[in-house]
């Protein structure tokens, strides 16, 4: 954290190119609710569903209001600043930002495009870094390093978009059961996820789930309890306490995350053992580590009527909406939403100060 006395110049990034762009605003605008206004001014950089960047003069459109933006792009300060060029007209205004935070959910914002983008131009930034969020967003990618380093995760099947034609579905039941899941490898919020009963869903879900991805998951279900922890730190993470979501629909999809409240129930902290608690919350760990997470990331699992744990996925971009798992989970654990914003912030320092740190010649 800085040591000056003035406020600290923080950019909330949100909106995007992607399905979870409305998703993506309801986060920031919790967010934007949570910073202590007293420590930051805040920038409200939104990127519209066309790629356009704007910086907002008003809150007002994180509620649904219109509000006014000017079209921005950022530029290297060469100092320890780092800017904006706010263009309006023949206007020009630069807009100083000292550390950002990306509420960017799904592809071109989670996957590591934007994480590459601010550590090309210096500005440190919060959440995990270019690897670990590329491989995080890739499913199947990460169930391969979770193998490797002996975390359990669901059988699965990788189809890719050249591959449909080929497809058994025979041999995927006989492999899988059913029903099962159809995911893409690239989606987050449970968007173009479909649970698989019989042929027809199969090809439906293909459809379904190729709209978003070129690569999909078919994945074994797991008949079970879903449990979330939340992770956050750099070289020493710290997990919260575990919490259960229960929902009246079919499966967890986005329509019970974030359409239907009444439906969907968080329970935190989860009714398990506490020694079932304390396995989950050291695999939450396990699994970080595994796939190089720094700054937060929530980490999702499936407990069998046997207690057997699977990770289900990693979300370095977690919700903070209202139905959001990650600012619930630390609230319960003794960190309020104010406080979590900080903490996020102060490892967005940490890692660029380490960064900056290390050789860049021979």
């Amino acid at each position: 954290m800085s040591k000056s006395s003035r406020r600290l110049r923080l950019g909330l990034v949100y909106g995007g190119v992607s399905a979870e762009h409305a998703v993506s605003v309801v986060s920031a605008r919790n967010v934007y609710d949570a910073v202590d206004k007293t420590r930051y001014d805040v920038a409200l950089l939104w990127i519209d569903e066309t790629g356009r960047w704007h910086l907002m003069e008003s809150p007002g459109h994180l509620r649904g209001e219109d509000a006014q933006g000017v079209p921005v792009f950022l530029r290297p300060h060469g100092g320890e600043g780092h800017t904006l060029m706010a263009i309006h007209g023949k206007r020009r205004r630069e807009v100083a930002l000292d550390v950002v935070f990306p509420l960017l959910h799904g592809t071109n914002g989670e996957d590591g495009t934007v994480q590459g983008l601010f550590r090309m131009l210096g500005i440190p930034y919060a959440g995990a870094g270019v690897l670990a969020s590329a491989i995080c967003m890739d499913k199947e990618v990460a169930k391969r390093l979770l193998t490797a380093a002996n975390l359990a995760t669901a059988d699965s099947v990788v189809i890719r978009r050249g591959q449909r034609a080929g497809v058994d579905y025979e041999a995927l039941t006989a492999r899988l059961g059913t029903p099962f899941f159809l995911k893409p490898a690239n989606t987050g919020s449970s968007v173009g996820i479909s649970k698989i009963r019989n042929r027809d869903e199969f090809a439906a879900g293909l459809d379904r789930a190729f709209a978003h991805d070129n690569k999909l998951l078919a994945e074994r279900f797991i008949a079970g309890r879903e449990l979330e922890c939340a992770v956050i730190g750099n070289e020493r993470p710290r997990a919260s306490v575990v919490g259960e979501i229960s929902t009246d629909h079919d499966f967890y999809s986005y329509e019970a995350k974030y359409l239907d409240e009444k439906a969907t129930r968080l329970t935190v902290p989860a009714q398990i053992p506490s020694a079932t608690s304390d396995r989950i919350r050291s695999l939450a760990l396990e699994a970080y580590k595994a796939l190089e997470c720094e700054g937060m990331a929530r980490v999702d699992f499936f407990l069998d009527a046997d207690r057997n744990v699977y990770i289900n996925e990693i979300n370095t971009i977690p919700g903070f909406t209202s139905q959001s798992m990650f600012p619930l989970l630390w609230q319960h654990t003794g960190i309020g939403f104010s406080r979590l914003v900080d903490e996020l912030i102060e490892a967005a320092f940490e890692r660029h100060a380490s960064e900056r740190a290390l050789r860049r010649s021979r």
